[in-house]
């Protein structure tokens, strides 16, 4: 009875920590690749036909695009998430508020977004971080996230680096550098959203941290 229980014993804690492992594994990421807990849902939808309606201050979670050409979506910084005008068919495009990601500026960010494609096979959307200087003049990073809607299952992945900084070459030596959104605050910063008949790209902003030292 003395060497079963000795067996049994190290069987029980091997048992424990396997689902721990499982467990924990599980807590981070869900089966569709996003991260599980509290987030903020935004939805940009491409719709075939621009919208007339004053959406300005309107607080639902989603932006309308049109389906099949380029649009902007002006970025200010503000504590929480919010969307200040979903409209992002007409000229004066969309505007979306969302914090500093990068508060210290040690490309350490505070929070994450992860991204993915849905709807009808096919489509594709090219999403650029750019920013306008306080001469008027445009630079957008050397990166651009491109979501495309393929056959099958949908998943999240981590496009951080994508949306929340900008790869340039801002002191013209030749040599890109990463910096964050916000990072200069007489600048105005925006996505450039080419929608190439993506008729919905999902974002969720979640309180982790995504390190791109």
């Amino acid at each position: 009875m003395k060497n079963r229980r000795s067996f049994i014993f190290p069987v029980i804690i091997f048992m424990g920590i396997l689902m721990l492992i499982v467990f924990s594994s599980f807590a981070f990421a869900q089966g569709n690749g996003a991260p599980s807990g509290p987030h903020y849902n935004l939805n940009i939808i491409g719709v075939p036909q621009d919208k007339t309606a004053d959406m300005t201050g309107n607080q639902g979670h989603r932006i309308f695009v049109p389906l099949e050409r380029k649009s902007a979506i002006w970025l200010q910084e503000g504590l929480d998430f919010q969307v200040l005008d979903a409209n992002g068919t007409d000229q004066d495009g969309a505007k979306f508020q969302l914090p500093d990601p990068d508060p210290n500026d040690d490309l350490v960010l505070s929070y994450s977004v992860y991204a993915r494609a849905l709807g009808k096979p096919g489509g594709q959307s090219k999403t650029t971080t750019c920013f306008i200087d306080e001469y008027g003049a445009t630079y957008c990073s050397a990166e651009t996230l491109t979501l495309t809607r393929s056959k099958g299952p949908s998943k999240f992945t981590n496009v951080s680096k994508y949306l929340l900084t900008l790869y340039l070459d801002i002191d013209g030596d030749g040599i890109p550098e990463r910096v964050g959104l916000f990072d200069d605050k007489a600048y105005q910063y925006f996505w450039d959203y080419d929608n190439n008949g993506l008729k919905l790209a999902q974002l969720r902003f979640y309180p982790i941290t995504t390190d791109l030292r």
